[in-house]
């Protein structure tokens, strides 16, 4: 049977359970086998493989008490983000490309409970007085909502898919990210203790990243992940406290921001605290917990440059404090001490475009030294980028904690 039959089929062992309003009554297996029997009374009037009776009860199934046509897609593992503007257009993006999809859901209201099933899972509220709303399906895969009348094309949803394999240092290295001399370095700031701070824009590879950075983090240490949807997989740690934001409910109330969870993670003896993803106010708090001895933290942020991460970071923390720019600029000298900062290329590869060091404030300004930068090659075409990163002259300066961990190498 073609795709185009099945769906048809799905559709119509549907329509049958709603008049004779058997949906209602039929827990979720009696209303799984009830659809076994239809679909093979259907099989018995037509030729139908054993394979095409299994897609047809699951997408029966899935449509009245899935997530109806996104379960097909969150199954296609060559999808890695889900984007729909409203019932009628979806598009999804596979290798770095994004495509229209020809398929649909049947309508604005179908698609709107699709989204309270996915908000309720994960005990969220969405609804006109609260439109907006971030979660996460159970497995992990990171999703935004918003809804009329904030949109004006119908509930809008965007899912991010989980990688089921956490991301490793080995996988950035054959996907060309980096190169095994500089995973080792990496390797080396992580276990010293360096602050790290991963920049880039949308889709560069940030928390994958940073997954992969955290691979090197001792097994032993006490580690606390703040987020406002748990996304990271940090697998080989076995003193790991995983928080995660919640937003307000329909009264306004209950609210629990990233930076309540920084303030909080400090009374929980961390030894290394990991912030997802620093958009606003909160920097100041990340900063503070990185100057009072929790050396080691990881973090994320949105920036089209190393210097413009800096810039960025500057302008969130005015947005919670009336604090003067340079005690702010002094802050975040002495707070972060390595940006690695990524970058969506052309061709749709991710790519590590700088890792550089933060020397403190000189003169007013954050000094910034650049120790490895991505250059093109003569390979590089306008389709297909060739290049790696490249060692520059200048020496690490910044080499105490390094001593202090016991490693004697040259960076």
């Amino acid at each position: 049977m073609t795709e185009q039959e099945l769906d048809q089929l799905a559709e119509s062992i549907k329509h049958l359970l709603f008049e004779n309003a058997e949906v209602v009554s039929l827990s979720d297996d009696e209303l799984y086998h009830r659809i076994e029997e239809l679909v093979a009374q259907r099989a018995g009037q037509r030729y139908m493989s054993i394979q095409n009776r299994i897609d047809a009860v699951q997408r029966t199934y899935q449509s009245i008490r899935g997530l109806g046509l996104l379960d097909e897609l969150l199954r296609d593992e060559s999808i890695t983000e889900i984007m729909i503007n409203g019932p009628d257009h979806i598009f999804i993006e596979r290798q770095g490309e994004v495509s229209r999809l020809d398929k649909r859901f049947e309508s604005a209201r179908r698609l709107e409970d699709i989204v309270q099933r996915i908000v309720g899972q994960a005990g969220r509220e969405v609804n006109q007085a609260n439109p907006i709303v971030d979660t996460r399906l159970p497995d992990g895969s990171r999703v935004n909502v918003v809804l009329p009348p904030v949109s004006l094309v119908g509930p809008v949803v965007t899912i991010r898919k989980f990688s089921k394999t956490p991301m490793t240092i080995e996988q950035l290295i054959k996907y060309g990210s980096i190169t095994p001399d500089i995973a080792e370095v990496l390797k080396m700031l992580v276990r010293a203790k360096y602050n790290i701070f991963v920049s880039g824009g949308t889709g560069s590879g940030k928390t994958t990243f940073l997954n992969a950075l955290s691979n090197f983090i001792p097994k032993n240490e006490r580690i606390i992940t703040i987020e406002d949807s748990a996304e990271l997989q940090l697998k080989q740690v076995e003193d790991l406290v995983v928080l995660e934001a919640r937003n307000a409910n329909t009264s306004g109330a209950g609210a629990i921001t990233i930076r309540d969870l920084i303030k909080a993670s400090l009374r929980m003896r961390p030894e290394r605290i990991i912030v997802g993803e620093v958009r606003g106010a909160e920097a100041l708090d990340m900063l503070q917990a990185m100057n009072t001895g929790h050396d080691g933290s990881l973090s994320t942020g949105h920036a089209n440059s190393t210097v413009d991460m800096l810039s960025r970071l500057e302008t969130m923390v005015l947005q919670g404090a009336e604090i003067p720019l340079p005690a702010i600029r002094q802050q975040i000298g002495s707070a972060i001490d390595i940006i690695v900062h990524l970058a969506r290329l052309r061709d749709y590869s991710r790519r590590t475009m700088a890792i550089s060091e933060i020397l403190g404030v000189e003169n007013g300004e954050i000094q910034v030294n650049p120790l490895y930068v991505f250059e093109e090659d003569d390979k590089s075409t306008m389709e297909k980028v060739s290049g790696r990163l490249i060692r520059t002259k200048n020496p690490m300066v910044n080499v105490e904690k390094l001593r202090r961990s016991g490693y004697n190498a040259v960076i």
